[in-house]
């Protein structure tokens, strides 16, 4: 069996993986090694904003699904994940949000406040809008103002000011609540992953090897010290050895997925799987959460919607401009507002997508549409990832639950009532002719069914190797040496928004963490 040796094996060419692999490799003293399970990121589809629609199923998508839902007709809820160098932020909506103060201060775990993490936000951060106290300028993260030039979605925003909700400029500002358009990871139209931001510009150095194509079967111990891991490339075994660190960057689901295949997590479960157990840890693969999503439909004769990139115009436009359909995220306007009683902060967040999304996405659209989705920001229901066998390449038992924690559903039918509420203002009445997907009626009993049938998961996946349970406030791995996991896993909950910029945040501190650097200048705002 090939061996070769590193300082840092870092699984997985993520958000996380990508900054972690850049950060490190900094030092020219140390040689790091990125593993990735998927393909380099070659695809145009992945860099073209809008061509993301076109790569869930693909061979950069892990094609993972969640159990039976009981509280959704029992449905498996797909769940995309990018398999790919860039991971995730090559394949999702691009969204630009950091979340809210308050996220952060509640995890109650010293180094990651607000006051610990906004600086590094500020590091990675390229705005076209300039430097701020909010923003700034010159980190490697592109952050950019949407270009399709859509007019569905800035209506809905001047719908929900309409409806008495703020308008908000900047959701990453002073405050976050409120109805705007969204800031995007782009330049120049194009999608900026993690890998075209921090990746590509590190991969010549000499010190940084990345392996696409390598799927790792399981974290190599010596008595507890993790020293590199085993791996299959194109069927063929290879042993990676880490003298420094082995450090997971796979994500919510893969991540205690490669612990438990490892021996590390609920002993009993590992038992009944024939995994030989090194480190009981119940924690590992609990606390699943994620932004509970449901959504409606309209249809529109306002020849308006995303159906226009099918005309030649639009490539043309896209061509020589980077403008037009082609450059939309899909998810372009939205907002953050309270409906629970005595809400501190925003506890639902509104995406907004100038197309008609049939069934769920999996048939074309019919006609010109908007579809609109509130997601619940503090959910309490938590579900958890589990081995489905001891063989590497088998898909894990993923189970949301949502809806469990009954109190989720109530407040997911009032979302759904805000969403009426904003979509009848006579701002964004004209985009919505005719109802499409939408309640049955008018009682609670209808909504509730509506989104029990409409659910999803939006692809914010978080806390499965939480700190505090699992790893500490260095993101070491209880009970064992040399090994750390830093991605969106170790969040304790889920933040008040799109998890990619918190990713990247975490990474970037995880980095100075490792490297032994102080954190950067920026008092948090």
């Amino acid at each position: 069996m090939a061996e070769a040796m590193y300082d840092y094996v870092i699984v997985g060419a993520g958000s996380a993986g990508c900054v972690l692999a850049a950060r490190l490799s900094e030092d020219p003293d140390v040689s790091v090694l990125l593993l990735e399970a998927g393909p380099p990121d070659v695809n145009d589809n992945i860099h073209v904003p809008l061509g993301y629609l076109k790569l869930t199923g693909t061979e950069v998508d892990w094609g993972y699904s969640t159990a039976p839902e009981p509280h959704c007709n029992g449905r498996r809820i797909t769940l995309p994940r990018g398999r790919v160098l860039g991971g995730s932020s090559s394949v999702n909506a691009m969204v630009y949000i950091r979340g809210n103060r308050r996220d952060y201060d509640d995890w109650g775990v010293s180094g990651w406040a607000w006051d610990d993490l906004f600086p590094y936000f500020l590091k990675a951060e390229d705005n076209e809008r300039g430097a701020s106290d909010w923003h700034a300028v010159g980190g490697p993260l592109p952050v950019s103002d949407q270009r399709s030039g859509n007019k569905i979605t800035p209506a809905f925003v001047e719908a929900g000011v309409e409806a008495g909700l703020a308008r908000n400029e900047d959701f990453n500002g002073a405050e976050q609540d409120g109805v705007g358009m969204y800031q995007v990871t782009q330049r120049g139209g194009m999608r900026a992953s993690a890998a075209v931001a921090y990746l590509h510009p590190a991969m010549e150095r000499p010190n940084l090897t990345v392996m696409p194509y390598m799927h790792v079967d399981r974290i190599l111990f010596d008595g507890t010290r993790a020293v590199g891991v085993e791996a299959s490339q194109l069927g063929q075994a290879q042993e990676l050895r880490a003298q420094r660190e082995v450090i997971l960057c796979g994500g919510a689901y893969n991540s205690p997925k490669l612990l438990m295949l490892s021996g590390v997590g609920p002993a009993e479960h590992l038992t009944m799987r024939e995994v030989e157990v090194l480190l009981d840890q119940p924690a590992v693969g609990e606390n699943l959460s994620d932004h509970t999503a449901a959504y409606s439909v309209w249809t529109t004769p306002e020849p308006e919607s995303l159906l226009l990139a099918l005309e030649p115009a639009a490539l043309e436009e896209f061509t020589a401009t980077q403008t037009g359909p082609f450059a939309s995220n899909l998810a372009e306007s939205g907002g953050f507002a309270r409906v629970g009683d005595g809400a501190e902060a925003p506890d639902v967040q509104i995406h907004v997508a100038p197309i008609q999304i049939v069934d769920e996405g999996t048939k074309d659209p019919e006609a010109h549409g908007v579809w609109v989705s509130p997601c619940l920001l503090t959910p309490s229901s938590r579900g958890s990832v589990r081995l489905a066998s001891k063989d590497p390449t088998a898909k894990p038992i993923i189970r949301n639950a949502f809806y469990e924690d009954g109190a989720d559903m109530t407040q997911m039918v009032d979302a759904l009532r805000l969403v009426e509420e904003i979509c009848a203002q006579p701002a964004f009445k004209p985009y919505c002719a005719e109802r499409f997907t939408a309640p049955g009626g008018e009682s609670d009993d209808d909504f509730r069914a509506h989104a029990a049938a409409t659910t999803y998961e939006i692809y914010h996946p978080v806390g499965t190797c939480a700190i505090g349970s699992v790893v500490d406030a260095d993101l070491r791995v209880n009970g064992l040496e040399a090994l750390r996991v830093v991605d969106a896993s170790v969040m304790p909950t889920v933040p008040r928004g799109n998890t990619n910029a918190p990713t990247i945040a975490i990474a970037e501190r995880a980095s100075d963490l490792i490297r032994g650097n102080p954190a950067p200048d920026g008092a948090a705002a």
